[in-house]
């Protein structure tokens, strides 16, 4: 596929150098053209790079991997929803605010990043998914042992196989998939993340592991 992604830093440069592994064509999107880490990392991985205008244009998929709080306005500078009608939207993203020295989500409860891009862009087909779990295990689910379970979320049927097609490439087994239903189930998937948080200072700041849902 042509895969556009948007955001230059650790999760998005994560997603662009799996994906090139998988011989998809990538384009790393940033606010300005010319960002230096866009263009050293294309340069590193035969990509492209560009603004986020750029990097959805002509892509099949396209994965926000920008700050959650920042993605509606990304996605405008993208094109808006002009731009991103009929395209799958891989959000990924999480509302984290860490401006007071403890988290907190800007938004939770009655409203998540996920429906907000939904509502923003609404001939855009959002899927929300892997932002449970940390950067590298999105992309290679083996990094944690044994089965473990990964969500996803969204309105529309077709958009979500497509999703699912691409996190059987990285590696996720069907079986560890599981649909939580419409894009207003990214409210609880986003609102794990304080416990997330809890979870990896736990573990001594162990960031390869994920949690598995077992049924009795």
């Amino acid at each position: 596929m042509r895969i556009g992604i948007l955001g230059t830093g650790t999760v998005g440069q994560t997603f662009g150098t799996r994906l090139r592994n998988l011989d998809h064509e990538v384009t790393l999107g940033a606010r300005e053209a010319g960002n230096p880490r866009a263009v050293e990392w294309a340069e590193a991985h035969a990509a492209s790079c560009g603004t986020f205008a750029d990097a959805v244009a002509g892509a099949d998929l396209v994965i926000n991997a920008t700050a959650g709080q920042y993605a509606v306005g990304a996605l405008e500078m993208a094109g808006g929803n002009a731009a991103l009608a009929g395209k799958v939207v891989l959000d990924v993203s999480n509302p984290l605010d860490f401006a007071s020295g403890e988290l907190r989500l800007t938004v939770c409860n009655t409203d998540s990043v996920g429906e907000q891009l939904q509502r923003a862009f609404p001939d855009a087909r959002v899927v929300k998914s892997l932002n449970t779990v940390n950067g590298s295990v999105m992309v290679e689910p083996s990094l944690v042992p044994g089965q473990h379970t990964i969500f996803i979320a969204g309105e529309d049927a077709d958009a979500k196989q497509v999703v699912i097609g691409l996190l059987g490439q990285f590696g996720w087994a069907k079986g560890s998939v599981l649909d939580l239903g419409g894009i207003k189930e990214s409210r609880g998937m986003e609102m794990y993340m304080p416990l997330w948080v809890s979870i990896m200072r736990a573990l001594d700041g162990n960031l390869a592991f994920n949690i598995n849902v077992v049924q009795g």
